[in-house]
């Protein structure tokens, strides 16, 4: 269910964000709506459906396509299908929040891909999806159900930010104009919800191997890489056995702490997060196999 919310939010924040970049890059210079496809993992699914990856293809498939797992509309579905399975232990305020949600994507869905609406829609559901979290939060007996919601939003984000800071990294690599490495890091930070903080805690203009360090090993930022796995491995203390799955957290942390940011180049920086997001499906799976999926 969280992990399903949390993937949600992240498409609306990435949508928002890619909008704003079109209008601050020159008429020749656009990144598109490729990106977005390939941040969501979806490039083949996509192709099967649409011949173009143009803006309206790329919306409604971001949006409003039900074919598609990492659409807004089937993430909120799912969650609240999710929510649904375990209602009897969850808050009210949560299920409504959730349900609420779902019926407000379900009916407007077109906004979310018309230009002229598309801003209000996504801060509606990024606005929404915060709630949710505020709501289990503040509302929810803090035993191992909620560690699990906690566990659940943490690996997603750091899957997430981690694609992100993948593929965002290359979109304007190739070009010679210093300011557009500029635009290309404060569009990534952008994406985190990260500028303001990244330039609080770093008080340095924006420069690709700060942002790196700041995305990958900050421990103190919630959408910070490093933050999102101290977080895991501490909430999976809290939880019977946890021996298999905290190694998993180790290992991954193992890789980013071991990383020297000065030396990744835009080829090395691809490879890293291939491997990082290696060891992210590993905990995923060592999380799964331990509390989740039957025993033979």
């Amino acid at each position: 269910m969280a992990r399903h919310i949390e993937r949600a939010e992240n498409i609306a924040r990435l949508i928002n964000v890619n909008n704003n970049l079109l209008l601050d890059l020159p008429k020749n210079v656009t990144p598109g709506w490729e990106p977005l496809i390939d941040i969501i993992g979806a490039r083949h699914a996509f192709l099967e459906q649409h011949s173009e990856i143009n803006e309206r293809n790329a919306l409604k498939f971001l949006v409003a396509d039900g074919r598609s797992p990492s659409s807004i509309i089937n993430c909120i579905s799912n969650a609240r299908e999710n929510a649904r399975t375990v209602r009897d232990i969850l808050p009210k305020e949560v299920w409504h929040a959730i349900n609420a949600l779902y019926l407000y994507t379900k009916e407007n869905q077109q906004q979310g891909i018309n230009k002229r609406d598309r801003a209000a829609f996504m801060e509606y559901v990024i606005q929404r999806c915060q709630a949710i979290y505020g709501a289990l939060h503040g509302t929810m007996i803090h035993d191992a159900g909620f560690a699990f919601v906690q566990l659940g939003l943490l690996v997603e984000r750091a899957d997430m930010s981690s694609r992100i800071i993948d593929v965002r990294s290359q979109n304007l690599v190739d070009r010679q104009d210093p300011s557009f490495d500029n635009i290309q890091w404060i569009s990534v930070l952008l994406s985190l919800s990260a500028y303001q903080m990244y330039r609080q805690e770093c008080r340095i203009q924006v420069k690709r191997e700060d942002v790196l360090g700041f995305l990958l090993k900050n421990t103190k930022f919630p959408r910070s890489i490093g933050y999102c796995l101290d977080h895991t491995a501490k909430i999976l203390a809290t939880l019977p056995s946890p021996e298999k799955p905290t190694k998993a957290v180790k290992k991954a942390m193992k890789l980013i702490n071991g990383a020297s940011l000065n030396t990744l180049k835009q080829q090395e920086l691809n490879a890293f997060i291939d491997d990082m997001q290696i060891e992210f499906a590993n905990l995923h799976n060592s999380i799964s196999r331990q509390y989740f999926l039957p025993v033979d």
